[in-house]
């Protein structure tokens, strides 16, 4: 029997979720993977006196190898925190305390999440010099700014590998190779690209790297930081004091049920990105060409070099925050991070891009997902195009 489109959007889960860059659902077989881990294996991963703690050491172990071939890493140079907040924070924190002896000059990006833009901002207040690169139209940073931009008391260059809010992929590999030029550690925060695009360490020459499960679906709380162990080793001053586990780089019991649901979920992104962003891409796109049909809507970011599942459109005359007021029982999208979605400033991501005030203000996010179908974005279509032309008669009102 052939349902009518009404009938089928009767059947959509409501509001028709598309903000997956700030969190993704919990995948079912990760779910599966993590409740043993609350119950019947409790044990405290660092407790080697009796087999509680060594069931919990081995999932442990094979979660870290599964976090590790995510990104063509050694199991050994996966450190694991409570999210990518704490990976960033102690990347930059770790790198500025331990290279001091060698300088205090940190070059970062202006559209970088918050998480290392306000630890920059932290670090800066104790004797740190941060260079805040801009970036250029489409969100990516110029290359002969960058290597302009690094001094003989350079020690850090920390760029993202995609940006949460555009999609926008930085040049990775042309970046580290600047960095490596200058025998500089290089930083990239690859929660947005990991699982999603391939993203290979060494490939990419990458010495520390940020990660999270809750945008792979996997659970949110917990996350990791790769750690170059050789060429070149990097060393890094643990910012929390305690136990000295994960090789002292990171004090704290560890999350064992969530360190599991990482690791499943990380193990699931590597048999499944390919095909995924084949999928995705092709729905992103159906999306994003209905929306271009409306008049004056405009693409912020790199249509040429970006993920799969994101795009980042202003529509004139049609502020965010109302349209989203408009059909947020209908469809869940953002104006742009997570992080940032309780100010009403625009977007500093957009703005660093020269997108004028209101334009970023009339921005809208739509980041796709594992679980997103065909009808959902059909949905979409239909409720985000009928909110801009009420809004925009509105104004014209």
């Amino acid at each position: 029997m052939c349902l009518s489109l009404k009938e089928l959007y009767q059947m959509l889960q409501l509001p028709v979720y598309m903000d997956n860059n700030a969190t993704t659902p919990c995948d079912p077989r990760v779910v599966d993977a993590m409740l043993p881990y609350f119950t019947r294996h409790f044990g405290n991963a660092a407790s080697r006196s009796h087999a509680y703690g060594w069931e919990a050491e081995e999932a442990v172990k094979f979660a870290r190898e599964q976090v590790a071939a995510l990104i063509g890493a050694e199991p050994g140079e996966i450190v694991f925190t409570s999210g990518a907040t704490e990976a960033d924070n102690l990347a930059i924190k770790g790198v500025f305390d331990m290279y001091k002896n060698k300088g205090n000059h940190i070059i970062t990006v202006a559209t970088e999440h918050k998480a290392v833009l306000d630890t920059c901002r932290h670090i800066e207040k104790e004797g740190a010099e941060i260079t805040y690169l801009p970036v250029n139209k489409d969100g990516t940073v110029d290359l002969l700014q960058l290597e302009s931009a690094i001094r003989p008391t350079t020690i850090l260059v920390a760029i993202m590998y995609a940006n949460n809010e555009t999609g926008t992929i930085q040049p990775i590999r042309s970046i580290s190779a600047i960095a490596k030029k200058h025998s500089l550690i290089f930083f990239s925060d690859a929660v947005q690209a990991a699982g999603k695009i391939p993203v290979d360490v060494n490939a990419d020459s990458i010495d520390l790297a940020a990660l999270t499960a809750h945008k792979i679906y996997g659970p949110k709380g917990v996350g990791a930081l790769y750690v170059r162990r050789k060429n070149p080793r990097v060393r890094l001053t643990p910012q929390l004091d305690g136990g000295g586990h994960e090789k002292g780089i990171r004090s704290g019991t560890l999350n064992v049920p969530g360190i599991v649901g990482f690791g499943k979920a990380a193990e699931l992104a590597s048999e499944t990105w390919a095909t995924e962003g084949v999928r995705l891409s092709r729905l992103r796109d159906k999306l994003e060409n209905a929306l271009l049909q409306l008049a004056d809507v405009s693409v912020n970011g790199n249509r040429n070099s970006r993920l799969p599942h994101v795009t980042n459109l202003s529509f004139a005359d049609a502020e965010s925050e109302g349209l989203m007021i408009g059909f947020n029982k209908n469809v869940a999208v953002s104006s742009g991070s997570a992080c940032t979605s309780a100010s009403l400033e625009p977007s500093y991501v957009l703005k660093a891009m020269g997108v004028n005030d209101s334009a970023a203000l009339a921005s809208l996010r739509f980041s796709l997902g594992r679980f997103t179908t065909e009808e959902e974005v059909n949905y979409a279509i239909e409720q985000v195009s009928a909110g801009v032309r009420k809004m925009r008669g509105l104004v014209s009102i």
